[in-house]
């Protein structure tokens, strides 16, 4: 038997669909400006978000750094919420690619505020590194796929406006923000300076993000891509893969939300599992085992050898990620399999 893999939402592979849709792509030379199916998926994502440019980039690492090193220059600050994947898991880039530091900030479930930013903005000294950027994330890998408050989001592009500061969404997965709340990509868009949404997590494509922004900020960008090596050829067969997961992939994101929320419910029952249920508003579930006792590894062990695939997010927090592949007879067969694991572990359900 295949195993559930609930690892992450980046695990997919094409489609058949997607397949024929890659092999008929029109392509030419994307460093040229000449693959079509390039073009019109950078042309369909700026229009979504209402931005005048757009630009395919491999990863959504990638389109996080570009933007760093477009809004910024060597020396400078850039203020993010502490968990963010930015200041943690894209290899130290902004320091090795942009010469800047980190501010990172204490957040709730992945959110900082406009005050807070106010603080923490460096005054004209030059003894202080120059503020020139805020990131921030939605929805929030770390904090259980949370949905970025559009309201609080408001509030710190009307700071950063008010103060020429510039404002980058980390959106690879604004798309799951987008069908969970029902907020246009473009009212997002009008908030921020440069946004990056990833196609390989939640949409299914193989391969790419794309980062928006304006016609100014995607001209620099093209040259830094190319500078880092970023630059593609005929790569509109991985172009035409995002247009067919936005067209065809988008609206059933819902499905992974449902499905997300019932595993959260399943472990939530457990004496000793902590499950923050207002945080699970998307596609990731996060449990917490450490007041149960646990260790994560083992649990992923256990739960691996029962055919269900998951990571260990830390020693005492277990992460589990739906996605296109997964089916509502895969959530069954995993609450089956969550229940025998904890069970075993010596945990019984609250009454």
């Amino acid at each position: 038997m295949k195993p559930i893999d609930l690892r992450s939402d980046t695990v997919t592979k094409p489609t058949p669909e997607m397949r024929q849709m890659m092999a008929a792509a029109q392509v030419g030379d994307d460093v040229f400006g000449e693959d079509p199916s390039i073009n019109a998926l950078q042309d369909k994502v700026a229009a979504l978000l209402g931005m005048e440019a757009a630009l395919f980039v491999s990863s959504g690492t990638m389109g996080n750094q570009l933007a760093i090193r477009c809004h910024t220059e060597p020396g400078d600050e850039v203020i993010c919420e502490e968990n963010s994947h930015s200041f943690n898991y894209e290899g130290g880039g902004p320091a090795a690619l942009s010469g800047v530091q980190m501010r990172p900030l204490p957040g709730v479930r992945g959110v900082i505020s406009a005050q807070q930013i106010r603080a923490a903005v460096r005054p004209a000294d030059d003894h202080f590194p120059r503020t020139s950027l805020v990131i921030v994330e939605n929805t929030h890998n770390r904090a259980s796929g949370a949905i970025f408050p559009f309201d609080e989001l408001k509030g710190i592009s009307g700071f950063t406006r008010e103060n020429s500061l510039k404002l980058h969404m980390d959106g690879a997965r604004l798309w799951n923000a987008h069908i969970a709340t029902g907020i246009a990509l473009r009212d997002y868009g009008a908030l921020v300076d440069s946004v990056s949404l990833c196609l390989s997590k939640g949409l299914g494509a193989p391969v790419g993000s794309v980062l928006a922004g304006s016609r100014a900020f995607i001209t620099r960008a093209h040259r830094f891509r190319k500078m880092w090596g970023g630059g593609m050829r005929q790569a509109g067969i991985l172009a035409a893969a995002g247009i067919h997961a936005i067209d065809h992939h988008l609206a059933r994101l819902a499905e992974d939300h449902r499905r997300a929320r019932r595993l959260a419910e399943t472990f939530a029952k457990f004496a000793g599992v902590v499950v923050d249920m207002e945080a699970t508003q998307t596609n990731i579930m996060i449990a917490d085992v450490e007041k149960a006792g646990l260790k994560t590894q083992e649990l992923v062990v256990k739960m691996k050898e029962s055919g269900v695939l998951c990571i260990a997010f830390s020693p005492t927090r277990l992460r589990l990620v739906t996605h296109l592949e997964i089916s509502d007879a895969d959530i069954d067969h995993t609450i089956n399999v969550v229940h025998k694991v904890l069970t075993a572990a010596g945990l019984h359900l609250i009454d």
